[in-house]
Parts: C-alpha cells; structure tokens; sequence
C-alpha cells in the first residue's frame, strides 16, 4: 500500500486522473489523501468531486476554505462566485446536493496518522499538535452536528470575518470556531504577535511589512510532518523538510503535485494550455 497526497485539486480534475494514472493508482491497496479544496476555479469541479469520491474510503479529504464556501453556496448563505465555476454542481438536484452537503460535513479539518499532519493551510504557530487536533476535532463535531440537526445554514453564517486574528485559550462561541478555522483553512502568514493576516497571498519574499512572517516559519519542529496546500504562491517551497505545501498552483497554469508517502516522490502534471488567469 501506497499513500499518495495530492495537492488543491480545485476542479482540475484531468490533472488529478492523469496522476492517479501515472503512479497506476488502486483504491484497492492505495490510498489518497487530498489537502482541500476540492472544488472552484477549476473547469470541472463536480468531475473533481465524482472522481474523489468514486475512491470511496481510499480517499480521505480536509476541508479547504473553497469547499467550507461551497456549503455555505450550497445553504444559501453566500452566492455563488461565477469565478469558482460551480454551475454543474448548482444545477444537480435537491437529492444530490444534500447528499453532497452530507458528505462534505463528514469531512475534518485535520488528518492525522503516527507521522504525518494534514490540514488545507497549516497549523497555528502558537498551537502544539495535540491542541490543534483537538480544537479541529471541535469544530468538525460542531460542522457534523449542525448539518444532523438542520441549522448548518445558521452554523456557516457566523463562520465569515477575519476577527478575533490571535488565539485565545478564552475565546467562547462563534468567535472560538470562526479563528480555529480560520487558522486551519485561511492562515498565509503570521504576525510576531500571533495575529493572523488575511490581506498578503502572494510569495514571503513579496510581503512589505517586515512583521510579516509565513506561518511555518514560526512553527517549532516536531515529531511528525506537517502537509498543508492553498498557497500557489509558494510553489511548494517551504525551506523545510519537515513541513511540506503541495499546492503548485494547478489551476492557475503551473501544475498539480501528488506526493507519495513515505518515500517522498513527487510526481507533477502540468496544467491544460486553456488554465491560468482569465
């Protein structure tokens, strides 16, 4: 058995089959982790998603930012972006985006095994491991009731806002849940301080503000290693062995990285001529 780790997907679901063909992929000994963001921007969102999903439990996913907004599309909590490109996933039936709302709810916000941690942005500085999985376990047990007990509409509409920007161990409610995944699904880079910063995207070496720091610079070391992706910017580069981004940048032009574990291999498929900034 193999585990393979593949980076933001985000509808790009050509580049995600001909790698799954390159390492001759078997949801019958292989196993694929994805690092979020399934879905948007991408030409083929819902073929993404079928194409995860078909893995059935070889595949295990972390929500991204990009999926926790589809279900808030999905709820009618927020509209639809015609640049995420979701219409073939707006246009299924009641019975199928249900089904699909179900089963992004069952999805963590943090994956774990004996030596690797998988989130969709990273791992808050000023957390230790042992306290990040559990506040993820918290919210993803918030995210499970919430859709079981019909008010995932009103649990995502306090999920937006990049306030409060440092952790507190006295954070209660709403604000609690909306900084933890915040610093799991959203975080680039970190202030001094512990404050996150919502505004800088691009690569470290372009950020003005000295105070600025990526946020796995800041991180300590530990026992396991830490894979995270939404950050194209950094194409792939963390300067770390023990942290590794796997978002390249797909849909963007560049290309999708899959990554195999443990041996560390990583295997790249260029984007389609037709992607890349409209």
């Amino acid at each position: 058995m193999t585990r393979y780790i593949v980076g933001d997907v985000q509808g790009c679901a050509n580049e995600l089959q001909q790698l799954l063909d390159k390492v001759s992929f078997n949801p019958n000994y292989d196993e694929l982790w994805c690092v979020g963001d399934i879905v948007a921007r991408g030409p083929e969102s819902l073929k993404a998603l079928q194409l995860i999903r078909s893995l059935g439990k070889a595949a295990s996913c972390v929500l991204g930012n990009h999926d926790l907004n589809l279900l808030a599309v999905l709820c009618g909590v927020r509209k639809a972006n015609p640049a995420d490109k979701l219409d073939a996933i707006l246009a299924l039936g009641e019975d199928d985006k249900r089904e699909l709302i179900r089963w992004f709810c069952q999805q963590p916000l943090l994956r774990a095994s004996h030596d690797l941690v998988m989130t969709h942005a990273g791992i808050y500085p000023w957390w230790s491991l042992t306290e990040a999985t559990n506040y993820a376990g918290e919210v993803s047990a918030q995210l499970r009731t919430a859709c079981a007990d019909d008010h995932l509409a009103e649990w995502l509409s306090e999920m937006y806002g990049n306030e409060p920007a440092r952790w507190s161990d006295e954070l209660r409610g709403a604000d609690r849940t909306r900084f933890i995944i915040n610093a799991l699904t959203r975080m680039r880079f970190c202030h001094h301080d512990g404050r996150l910063n919502f505004d800088a995207k691009g690569a470290p070496k372009t950020a003005s503000d000295s105070d600025l720091v990526p946020w796995f610079e800041l991180a300590p070391v530990t026992d396991k290693t830490l894979v995270f992706g939404h950050w194209a910017a950094l194409e792939g580069q963390t300067a770390r062995d023990d942290v590794i981004g796997l978002d390249t940048g797909c849909v963007w032009g560049n290309e999708m990285t899959l990554l195999s574990w443990p041996d560390g291999r990583r295997y790249t498929q260029p984007a389609r001529p037709e992607l890349g900034p409209d």
